[in-house]
């Protein structure tokens, strides 16, 4: 039996190795032309329910359409939902704000394969507009200062970027014993909104729904770690054998866990595998500066690739079986108070390494700096994500502590106030 299951990888990974490539230069030059459309000042940061997020839906209905998908929403492409939210002025206190009824618009196009089972591939395309609901990472050192647009093009101009390119090589492809669903999402930001709506309101029975694939933030693959990250990977048995067969030039890193601050957690509520594509946060992250002339075009066209190829390694298989994975704590934790760091999510070392610090946080009051690794806050242990923000959800505002780091290769304790 292990000879057989050997054998069948190897077959797996030669068939894989030269199956049909797409045409990477094709791939850039499509992928910049979308991400400069969506992340252009024009539509003013696509907030959910605003003019610019319904021309970025327009311009994806549009695209769809050329492919040769066929509309799956319930008014055409769309599929609108609507939502009451609490708008903040950008500059005001956290009391200033105006309760409002938001309408939004997820986009849906459908291939229609004439087969049993349909291949769910989404993105959200919403960003966060001039911070009208409050969060942005960027903090203005004048309080004056004109409200900025955040163009969000790696997010996730750049997920909704590759679903738009998914569609059109899988349109052209032999991969056909599934039918695919192409989703892109509204309200991401803004709590899951359009994905929490469709898995409540879909638009295809969810008994056909095969497998899902979500891509937030494909757009910066970092070209010294050069490694992307592929969550979700607990809730089939099926993904990690195939996943790590999957030809590909960049290191993956794997976690199991169903769910996180993406789409994919809507579908794996109504038990539909789900994995989420992330190349890794970074510095512009939910601030102005994320536009697209900081995109690796290359690298979100290597991120393409690798899930061509892997539902081209699924086209056989039918409907995936569900799993679900150990609860994710960090989802049932509340916060009193912030830390003020970005953790890198790509690491894989014990504890969590510091991506960025925003300046005013206790993080920086405390000194710390990008690269260094957290491995205690007070005398608990961080090393990994999940322990970290259980130890952070264990002080409050004005608790005075320390924060044992690892820096330059050696230990460090630093006070902190929170």
């Amino acid at each position: 039996m292990k000879k057989l299951i050997n054998t069948c990888f190897s077959v797996l990974c030669t068939s894989l190795a030269f199956a049909q490539q797409p045409n990477m230069v094709e791939l850039q030059t499509n992928l910049k032309k979308h991400i400069t459309f969506l992340a252009n000042d024009k539509l003013e940061g696509r907030l959910v329910g605003s003019k610019g997020e319904q021309a970025a839906a327009k311009y994806i209905a549009q695209q769809l359409k050329k492919i040769g998908a066929t509309p799956k929403g319930a008014n055409g492409y769309l599929q609108p939902f609507s939502v009451k939210k609490n708008m903040a002025n950008p500059h005001g206190h956290d009391s200033d704000t105006q309760a409002i009824t938001i309408v939004g618009n997820n986009v849906v196009g459908f291939i229609d394969n004439q087969a049993p089972y349909t291949v769910i591939i989404g993105a959200h395309y919403d960003h966060l507009g001039y911070n009208e609901f409050g969060s942005s990472t960027y903090r203005p050192t004048n309080p004056s200062e004109k409200p900025q647009i955040h163009n969000g093009a790696d997010d996730n101009a750049s997920g909704t970027a590759a679903m738009i390119e998914l569609a059109r090589i899988l349109k052209s492809s032999t991969y056909n014993q599934h039918n695919y669903l192409f989703l892109a999402f509204s309200g991401e930001e803004e709590g899951l909104l359009g994905s929490n709506y469709f898995a409540k309101h879909p638009t295809i029975d969810t008994s056909t729904m095969a497998y899902m694939i979500n891509m937030d933030m494909v757009g910066r693959l970092d070209t010294a770690k050069q490694s992307f990250a592929i969550s979700g990977t607990g809730t089939s048995p099926v993904w990690e054998p195939v996943l790590k067969n999957i030809p590909t030039t960049v290191k993956v890193k794997f976690d199991a866990s169903g769910t996180g601050a993406s789409d994919h957690t809507s579908f794996y509520y109504i038990n539909i595998p789900a994995v989420h594509f992330f190349t890794g946060n970074h510095y512009d992250y939910h601030k102005p500066t994320d536009d697209a002339d900081l995109i690796n075009y290359a690298g979100a066209a290597e991120v393409v690739s690798y899930i061509y190829h892997l539902v081209g390694a699924l086209n056989n298989e039918g409907k995936l079986k569900f799993t679900p994975t150990a609860s994710d704590t960090t989802a049932k934790i509340s916060f009193k108070i912030t830390l003020g760091i970005m953790p890198d999510y790509l690491y894989d070392g014990k504890g969590v390494k510091v991506d960025g610090v925003t300046l005013g946080k206790p993080a920086s009051n405390a000194g710390l700096k990008r690269g260094d690794v957290i491995l205690k806050l007070g005398d608990f242990d961080t090393s990994d994500i999940k322990l970290y923000m259980k130890s952070l959800s264990l002080f409050k505002k004005g608790d005075t502590s320390k924060v044992t780091i690892l820096r330059d290769g050696q230990e460090q304790i630093l006070p902190i106030s929170f």
